[in-house]
């Protein structure tokens, strides 16, 4: 090879080398979830003069704890755990504010705005509660419900200016559960949900300041 062929393709080497740099991956796209309404599942409101209102500074994930299976009517299933949590416990309303079923749908539950419940220590007021259905100390969440997690974990955490160091789960708050089970608890203490959380957030507000990447 001569020097002057040597030199043309070592310049267009670099050349190339140069307009990849210019074209930086963008991080995926921070898409809103679909959320069903309460009154589309057949549930009622709850009486906001029992609630207590709070301001959303955290987000923490459980789940159901029990086996759900493929199939199940999961309209019906939030209509008698809203019955079973007022009637049984007493509470106001379902102690989540949202639901995420097999499928990766995401279902309003308890107003935002009132603080949940829970049968462990800690005081969730302040945090915004997520159930994922099904009892993962014996199976695995699948794509569908880790990316909906995700999802609505971002728009949370955008709407409410929550930080990701405050996205946890319930063990997290409490030394006496398992909750939210060890197969979907592995996607917290990795670092998972929050990593995906900061790239939906950054894609977010590129999208919104029309900034390079």
């Amino acid at each position: 090879m001569t020097l002057r062929r040597h030199a043309q393709r070592t310049l267009a080497a670099v050349a190339i080398a140069l307009a990849c740099a210019s074209c930086a991956v963008k991080p995926p796209a921070a898409t809103a979830p679909t959320i069903v309404p309460v009154a589309q599942w057949g549930g009622t409101p709850a009486d906001a003069s029992r609630a207590r209102r709070h301001t959303i500074t955290h987000i923490t994930l459980h789940h159901q704890g029990e086996t759900f299976k493929p199939g199940t009517d999961v309209h019906q299933y939030l209509r008698n755990l809203q019955t079973w949590s007022r009637n049984t416990k007493g509470w106001l309303d379902i102690p989540y504010h949202y639901v995420i079923d097999l499928e990766g749908r995401t279902y309003a539950a308890r107003d935002i705005a009132f603080a949940g419940d829970t049968n462990t220590e800690y005081d969730p007021k302040g945090h915004a509660l997520i159930e994922v259905v099904g009892n993962f100390e014996e199976v695995e969440p699948n794509q569908a419900q880790l990316d909906a997690v995700v999802a609505l974990m971002a728009t949370l955490a955008a709407k409410y200016d929550v930080p990701v160091e405050h996205i946890a789960s319930h063990r997290d708050h409490s030394d006496k559960t398992v909750c939210p089970g060890a197969n979907l608890y592995r996607y917290v203490q990795s670092g998972y949900f929050r990593e995906q959380v900061a790239a939906k957030l950054a894609a977010r507000s590129t999208r919104l300041t029309g900034a390079a990447p």
